[in-house]
């Protein structure tokens, strides 16, 4: 059984679905205002993780991810019409909707690439808006809320619970915690915006019972959350920094208005730094998977590489650490290739037992993909098993870690290079080096590169 930690309680426990080999996970999702940088890619991983070690268990598991295509402010407080997604707008001569749509686009060409598994759902916000507004009306009938011209709040002081999730109780946060200015019209100065009245000039607008203005962050996840999954959502993953606030209101603003706990369990990747800094847009110091393809790699060489630390540990991407993934991904494809020809040659072979057990249980000791990722590496190496049945261990391992370990098998050899392979092996074996140098650069020609191995040569085509 998959155990992860569970950020409400910090202590690592089961998945229990409410209903019995079915999960719901709902994963915050990207504000479609730039493209998506490798740092967001992996929080998205964590989520595809959770997903695939379900999954392989037999569980059902129904995902939705949003799309927040309605903007961020600047400064949440007080709208001055500088929100994200009005200011890629501008710069970029688009309308709104138009700049929505193309990231929207480019994000799911990414998940692609990265070998996430498709969510059920991508509700946008903006659809949702009415959904938003019922939650805000019933917020302030039960008197969670209250409205100040045009604008309304949630009142932390009428939600007990409020800090549970972050541990930022009401007596420890202080006014301006954010650095923004606090808006002197609060009860309290931790209330946070459900619906803020729009600024003069606003081009994304809704009528409201308020009048025209557009919904706060939280208050978009809490609509498309409940109306898309219910009132019982299993798990809900997201980044660190989603934490607080956005989930601790999220929480005070599902919750507020069911009565009950809506999700049990709460999972939080950690932040994918760079030159020890944590890798953000608004910092500058960030890559899209675009640049990684500029350079040569492959996204699937970054998911390995994200894979060697734990998702709740911060992680420093480096271009050397992002190259030696990529050439760690070339072996395990070249030798399961090989392995697949022999296996043809074989005949099928059951898998390695204890190196399977020993990846699922690491998989399902809170994702240690690491450890997974040792037993692997192990199993790799161990020439005393059939390849046949290393190669099936395998396949089900890439299950999980979605590496597309087999891309390789079924490659034909261009012609002649089968004979080159047996005439280098000849050379070898009789201790002429110089001439298996020869014939491998004539192999490297013609797009085949060799590798000896115990078992014998193995071969891959080049890109």
């Amino acid at each position: 059984m998959l155990q992860v930690t569970n950020t409400l309680t910090r202590a690592k426990e089961p998945v229990r679905p409410r209903t019995p080999d079915r999960v719901t996970m709902y994963t915050c999702g990207p504000t479609v205002y730039r493209y998506a940088h490798v740092g967001n890619l992996r929080t998205f991983l964590l989520a595809d993780l959770v997903r695939r070690a379900l999954e392989a268990g037999g569980v059902e598991v129904r995902q939705v991810q949003n799309i927040t295509d309605v903007g961020h402010m600047t400064n949440e407080q007080f709208d001055r019409g500088e929100d994200r997604m009005l200011v890629s707008a501008r710069l970029e001569d688009k309308t709104p909707a138009e700049i929505a749509d193309h990231y929207t686009e480019a994000f799911l060409r990414d998940v692609a690439a990265l070998n996430l598994r498709p969510a059920a759902a991508y509700p946008r916000a903006s659809d949702y808006v009415p959904q938003m507004l019922e939650l805000v009306a019933k917020l302030l009938e039960r008197g969670h809320a209250y409205e100040v011209s045009g604008t309304v709040y949630f009142a932390v002081e009428s939600f007990p619970g409020y800090g549970r999730l972050s541990r930022n109780t009401l007596d420890r946060l202080r006014a301006g915690h954010r650095q923004e200015q606090v808006d002197p019209r609060k009860r309290h100065h931790a209330d946070f915006a459900l619906w803020k009245a729009a600024g003069p000039g606003r081009l994304v607008k809704w009528p409201s019972p308020w009048g025209d203005g557009y919904p706060g962050w939280h208050i978009e996840c809490s609509a498309m959350s409940l109306a898309t999954l219910g009132e019982h959502i299993d798990v809900h993953t997201g980044g660190e920094d989603n934490v607080f606030p956005h989930h601790e209101d999220e929480i005070a603003q599902s919750e507020a208005v069911v009565g009950h706990q809506v999700v049990t369990t709460w999972v939080h990747g950690a932040h994918l730094l760079t030159e020890g800094r944590r890798m953000a847009k608004s910092a500058g110091n960030f890559y899209a998977l675009a640049d990684l393809a500029d350079r040569g790699h492959s996204p699937l060489a970054a998911r390995l590489l994200f894979l060697q630390a734990r998702y709740g540990s911060q992680f420093n991407f480096t271009w050397d650490a992002l190259a030696g993934a990529e050439r760690a991904l070339d072996r395990w494809r070249s030798r399961v290739a090989g392995w697949a020809r022999s296996a043809s040659r074989a005949g099928q072979a059951p898998g390695c037992a204890g190196y399977e057990q020993r990846f699922w249980a690491a998989v399902h000791d809170d994702l240690d993909t690491p450890r997974a990722l040792a037993v692997l590496a192990e199993l790799e190496g161990d020439e005393t098993l059939p390849e046949a049945a290393r190669l099936h261990s395998v396949r089900a391992f890439d299950r999980f870690l979605g590496l597309d370990l087999a891309a390789q098998v079924g490659q034909r050899l261009p012609a002649g290079a089968g004979e080159l392979i047996a005439e280098r092996e000849q050379a070898r074996a009789a201790r002429d080096f110089a001439a298996a140098d020869r014939l491998r650069d004539r192999l490297a020609t013609l797009g085949v590169e060799v590798t000896d191995t115990r078992a014998g040569p193995s071969w891959r085509l080049r890109p």
